[in-house]
């Protein structure tokens, strides 16, 4: 098959945090839609990424005492490790503090108030800050936000608006004639019932209440609101430029074969993002799947609610790919899937360890016994082996058919039922009878060839939903993964080939009390991180103003002298060049430095101390030291090579 373009993306993560399992779930999700339509011969672009503006964001920067840009940094840093931790195969991680797109994005708003998409006015409603949303008091439910069920607060701001009334007639007609522009069905009628039929309300598009965004540049006060700005990485991570001067990845891949989201933001990529595209003569995505969530035991995933489990936690206790395996196949379609530990444990013992891990275990172990490994089919046939052969031929059509509806957990179930099937030809079969008896041999030969012809058949789908056990039961089979077109054909693996001398164990069974005891000891460790071992919590002295911490002054002082304090045990008195002077300085650092090693540092000083005496000696000023829970001193030296008097501010 001639390869075809597939440009799919997820929705970027918002960098307020660390994500949850249920945010995990999408890009795991995302790719192995992306692996399957490669394994279908598409050329495939994959791209996630991170939105990293907003007042949230300014905020929280706030608390942590850092720059908004330092704290982004941080949390994507996270967001794109736990996305590798879970071997997922995207092709660009986009961020909106990426240079390109912000300047995109300045471009974007200016043609869309020039052409008059965009014009400014006063916006007040109710504004959830979690959301970063305007509502009309009829939107709320319970006088809360409809989306998070935050409590939303009274707001009233100059702002820019995006005239959204231009364009929903077109929409309407668009959704109308694209029965799959939306998916599921109950997200369409959502949308349609919901928002574009009763009328929408302009949407809000910049802000003046914060300044962490990108600029209008040509009205400065304002930032770009997050949801015009995070939308628009879908085309400017390929290349998008508003003059026109296209990279040749987006002439090559937009529109988008898919947007994979969130159900929670189905509005904005459904309603609000079609819109602007066609406010910028662009043609409109051809999916919007709005995924499920995954719970945990009753509700949403959030820390307020203390019910957050972590990716990166659940790997440490189960691999990669057992949780790849559990988030892809306990999620409905269109339903919201549940997650606990007993479920997980269920799960992996009874399909991991037990329908998959055992199998292979097994087939690979009476290979060996009965035939040193090597794997030959005599044709020996009988009616039981017919029917394998129709149900691993008939797997790779019901999974491409699910895949192609995106029913990825439909599609898992499927290559699952071919391995339960294997394990009962076991049971029908009985190898270990035929073993005992030479005439039976040829016929023993033939019902370990159809083991292994099946396995491989399924370990070759397996491939996109648990890459990494697809390729250790492929190995342990002393084979390659098989194409989509060898896939229809039974009887691939070569008659002579020879299985590895020792199985390994895919999946071991688990304890369930172990397991939630782990479970508890992580969690303890998410509430009360352990100690850095590099850091020490000092009693907190009283808060000073900073008219007080102003009367200090520090300067970089260089030493060009220093001696020891005769009859003192901790005593050196250093004479230290601070500018255009010489001040005479004793420390207690004796037993940390000798004079020689003393003479050339350039330190911290501070200078205006009242001098005093100590051990008889006159002191001018103070160095700065560390110390660590040892009690050992280090001195405070600066990073790069200042004159002697700098101010230190």
């Amino acid at each position: 098959m001639e390869n075809k373009k597939y440009y799919m993306t997820t929705a970027i993560a918002y960098t307020s945090g660390k994500p949850h399992i249920g945010n995990t779930y999408e890009i795991v999700l995302a790719d192995s839609i992306a692996r399957f339509k490669r394994f279908e011969g598409y050329e495939v672009f994959f791209q996630t990424g991170t939105d990293e503006h907003g007042q949230k964001i300014e905020l929280k920067a706030q608390d942590a005492g850092i720059t908004p840009k330092e704290f982004v940094d941080d949390v994507a840093s996270q967001i794109k490790n736990i996305w590798d931790l879970m071997n997922t195969s995207y092709d660009k991680f986009v961020r909106t503090t990426d240079t390109y797109h912000e300047k995109q994005v300045q471009k974007m708003f200016k043609k869309l108030y020039e052409q008059g998409d965009i014009y400014k006015g006063t916006y007040e409603g109710m504004y959830c800050t979690p959301c970063e949303a305007f509502f009309t008091a009829s939107q709320l439910v319970d006088g809360k936000c409809p989306d998070c069920g935050a409590e939303c607060k009274p707001a009233k701001e100059e702002a820019y608006f995006l005239k959204l009334s231009n364009y929903t007639d077109k929409l309407i007609e668009h959704i109308n004639t694209h029965p799959e522009f939306i998916q599921p069905e109950s997200r369409k009628n959502e949308m349609m019932n919901n928002f574009l039929l009763p009328g929408l309300q302009d949407l809000c598009v910049s802000r003046t209440s914060f300044k962490w965004g990108i600029p209008v540049d040509f009205d400065e006060k304002h930032v770009v609101y997050v949801w015009l700005d995070a939308l628009s990485n879908y085309i400017t991570g390929i290349g998008y430029d508003v003059d026109g001067n296209h990279d040749e990845k987006f002439n090559k891949n937009w529109p988008a074969d898919l947007h994979l989201i969130g159900k929670d933001i189905l509005r904005f990529h459904t309603i609000y993002w079609p819109i602007m595209l066609m406010a910028l003569d662009l043609p409109l995505p051809k999916q919007i799947f709005g995924h499920p969530w995954l719970l945990q035991g009753e509700g949403k995933m959030s820390k307020s609610k203390g019910n957050v489990i972590y990716a990166d936690n659940l790997v440490k206790i189960f691999g990669v790919d057992a949780v790849r395996y559990f988030v892809l196949h306990e999620m409905p379609f269109d339903n919201d899937g549940i997650m606990s530990w007993e479920l997980l444990v269920e799960r992996i013992n009874s399909d991991l360890a037990n329908t998959l891990g055992n199998l292979v275990n097994r087939t690979v172990s009476m290979s060996n016994k009965y035939f040193n490994g090597i794997v030959n089919n005599s044709n020996v046939t009988e009616a039981v082996d017919e029917e394998l052969k129709a149900i691993a031929l008939e797997t790779t059509k019901k999974v491409s058919a699910k895949m192609e509806k995106l029913r990825v957990a439909d599609a898992i179930t499927e290559i699952f039922t071919l391995f339960k099937r294997c394990n009962k030809y076991i049971d029908e079969t009985m190898p270990w009878v035929l073993a005992k008896e030479e005439k039976d041999k040829p016929r023993l030969d033939t019902v370990l060839y159809n083991l292994i012809e099946s396995i491989t058949i399924g370990a070759s789908l397996l491939s996109s939903f648990m890459p990494e056990t697809a390729k250790k039961i492929l190995t342990q089979l002393n084979t390659k993964q098989r194409t989509l077109e060898q896939l229809k054909e039974y009887g691939l693996y070569p008659s002579g080939n020879q299985v590895v001398q020792k199985p390994e164990i895919l999946f071991a069974r688990l304890d369930l009390e172990e397991v939630l005891a782990k479970a508890e000891e992580q969690k303890a460790e998410n509430d009360h991180p352990k100690i850095d071992e590099n850091v020490i919590d000092i009693e907190a002295k009283p808060e000073i103003t900073y008219d007080d911490f102003d009367k200090l002054q520090f300067q970089v002082g260089e030493i060009i002298a220093c001696e020891e304090v005769k009859k003192s045990k901790k005593l050196l008195c250093s004479q230290v060049k601070v500018g255009g002077q010489v001040r005479q300085i004793v420390s207690g650092i004796k037993a940390h430095y000798t004079p020689e090693q003393m003479v050339g540092k350039k330190v911290m000083v501070v200078t205006n101390l009242k001098p005093a005496k100590l051990a008889g000696i006159l002191s001018e000023g103070m160095l700065l030291c560390a110390e660590d829970a040892e009690g050992n001193l280090g001195l405070m030296i600066p990073e790069k090579d200042m004159p002697a008097g700098a101010e230190i501010c």
